[in-house]
């Protein structure tokens, strides 16, 4: 079940040695929100996560299909990603 899986995701390595979240914290929660169907507490839990999935999503069908995504596209995601996830990065620890 969903709600199970809580028991099986992977502690973050930089919380656990360091004592405070990385970029990534949030990532596996904000997945499991989604994959039960809260996509609104998905979007609260790690703010990238519908660009990081558009973004891999393109990236995937690009190398599959070898139809050529517009190279800016994936680019201009990557970078939008990039600063999605440090504002809320920084957002988060203030």
């Amino acid at each position: 079940m969903l709600f199970q899986a809580k028991e099986y995701m992977l502690p973050c390595l930089n919380k656990k040695l360091f004592g405070f979240d990385c970029l990534g914290c949030g990532m596996q929660r904000s997945l499991l929100f989604i994959s039960k169907g809260e996509f609104i507490e998905a979007f609260k839990m790690y703010p990238a996560i519908y660009t990081i999935l558009l973004f891999f999503i393109l990236v995937l069908y690009n190398f599959l299909f070898k139809k050529k995504v517009n190279s800016k596209i994936i680019y201009s995601l990557a970078v939008l990603n990039i600063v999605i996830i440090i504002t809320s990065y920084i957002y988060k620890i203030y």
